[in-house]
């Protein structure tokens, strides 16, 4: 599959976590950090932003199939466990960081900022993990 052909993030998932977008969850996901901080410390501004994310989520979606890398770690799996388990470390234990996993289980995401840093890094974690499989 070409870069251009690829579905590393989804449509549908995406629409999940924008019920969570106030806070900037679904920007996150795809990529858009900057934005995604300022959703959180504004609540989407002021649910404005948030809604007209509603329209705005199928062109998040495919800058982010074409920025991100698709591969045995599945982007959106490691979204929800980020979004849900993040605190228990299960993202990363998923994406094969075991010890760090551990470390996240024992301090509840090292007291909420491996938290912050993952939304901030999390697809580039997975797309360099991906890329690195696929190189061999």
């Amino acid at each position: 599959m070409t870069k251009s052909q690829q579905n590393s993030h989804s449509l549908v998932i995406g629409y999940v976590l924008w019920v969570f977008g106030f806070l900037g969850s679904h920007r996150f996901y795809f990529g858009k950090q900057i934005s995604g901080i300022l959703w959180f410390f504004t609540f989407g501004l002021f649910f404005i932003g948030w809604l007209i994310d509603l329209f705005l989520m199928p062109s998040m979606d495919r800058e982010a199939d074409s920025r991100y890398t698709e591969g045995r770690i599945n982007h959106s799996l490691a979204w929800i466990l980020l979004t849900f388990l993040g605190v228990f470390g299960a993202h990363r234990i998923y994406m094969g960081k075991w010890l760090s996993g551990i470390i996240y289980l024992l301090t509840f995401g090292l007291l909420g900022i491996g938290i912050l840093w993952d939304l901030l890094t999390l697809n580039e974690q997975v797309s360099n993990i991906n890329i690195t499989e696929i190189l061999g």
